[in-house]
């Protein structure tokens, strides 16, 4: 096992080359931009391609196409840059083509606060693109789980033929820290599957029984097929209204119906908890240490952390709702994800929020302070 000191953009790279990436396109943006100059450095070295292509939705348009050739493909960004991705987000969605879209978040809307933490944008990783669709979005919150979970992204983009966000911040994207590298055997990597039929037999879109998603041929390799945005059926061709349910209940479908497969969470100290803070990324760090502090006053609060946001724990967070007095979402935005924790858990007990909009991190003081008020309420 080897120790290293590393920056949590570096993991995000160096978790995608162990996830057998070979492909980067993007455009520099602060804070994601040591992602896009370390891919430059390392990719050639494995044989790899980076291309800085002249804006974000060439960018995207890039990645999607190296995926279709068969390469494992990743672009980062930020929030400004993953609002021009939107388009090509949908692209990939209704062709299947695996990839992966960092998104290091900083201040908005506009430019915004571009060198300072925000967490703004995840309702955007879900209905950024138009139309009904589903989405995976996961969300560390230190160097080694950006490592692990970029590698965890791009295996479930394999395996569920669909772009995976990652999504992360300017404090945990710019943050170093002591992190052991696992080895080889401790580390599992998905592969998309390829087909197990003639080029003349094969249909792109065709799912096979047991599977959940198509075969994937990669282009070049004498398999002939039409990729589009357009509603398609299985041979990939355009269809109209006939096919269009079908179609984008599948798509929707094989994520939904495989959430016990897909949502990874944190608990933290719940057992007795009769207060449950809520928080994902830089503001859990915070939320720790203070309910470390509240418990050695005698304060029975825990932490609830979704790493995998979309699609929401929602069966767990529901199961939380019914064994504590109350939820307080804690994140950095004006409450995007107290609106999902209390879509569902909001039948069952009191769900609050607590925000900030000024590109500063929630301290641990000023949750000590939210819990000891709600206590006192």
């Amino acid at each position: 096992m080897t120790i290293r000191l590393m920056q949590g953009n570096e993991a995000c790279v160096e978790g995608a080359l162990r996830a057998g990436m070979k492909f980067y396109a993007g455009y520099p943006i602060t804070p994601s931009t040591e992602i896009a100059e370390i891919s430059a450095i390392e990719l050639p070295k494995v044989g790899g391609k980076f291309i800085q292509m002249e804006d974000e939705i060439s960018s995207m348009g890039a990645v999607i196409g190296a995926s279709l050739t068969g390469l494992k493909s990743m672009t980062a960004t930020s929030g400004p840059g993953f609002s021009l991705k939107q388009e090509n987000l949908g692209y990939g969605i209704i062709s299947e083509v695996p990839c992966v879209v960092v998104n290091v978040q900083r201040g908005g809307p506009s430019t915004g606060l571009p060198t300072s933490p925000a967490q703004g944008d995840i309702m955007q990783a879900k209905w950024g693109t138009h139309g009904d669709h589903a989405t995976i979005a996961l969300y560390p919150n230190s160097v080694r789980e950006i490592y692990d979970m970029t590698i965890r992204a791009f295996n479930l983009s394999e395996k569920y033929r669909t772009p995976v966000i990652l999504l992360l911040d300017e404090i945990i994207g710019h943050m170093r820290e002591r992190i052991e590298i696992p080895e080889d055997d401790e580390i599992e990597i998905i592969d998309r599957k390829k087909p197990t039929c003639s080029p003349d037999e094969y249909k792109a879109y065709e799912v096979k029984e047991g599977d959940i998603v198509p075969e994937m041929a990669d282009f070049g390799t004498g398999y002939r097929y039409h990729v589009t945005g357009l509603v398609h059926d299985e041979t990939g061709f355009p269809a109209g209204a006939t096919k269009a349910e079908a179609l984008i209940r599948r798509l929707i479908d094989k994520i939904e119906d495989n959430k016990d497969d897909i949502c990874t969470y944190e608990e933290y100290m719940l057992d007795d908890a009769d207060i449950a803070i809520v928080a994902f990324g830089c503001t859990s760090r915070s939320a720790k240490s203070a309910i470390k502090s509240l418990r050695g006053e005698g304060y029975k609060v825990g932490m609830f952390r979704p790493i995998t946001i979309w699609p929401s724990p929602e069966k767990q967070l529901e199961k939380l709702s019914k064994r504590v007095k109350r939820i307080i979402v804690v994140e950095m935005n004006d409450g995007q994800y107290f609106l999902e924790v209390d879509r569902i858990a909001g039948k069952n007990t009191l769900v609050e929020k607590y925000g900030r909009l000024n590109g500063e991190i929630i301290p641990p003081h000023e949750i000590i302070s939210v819990v000891k008020e709600a206590y006192n309420g």
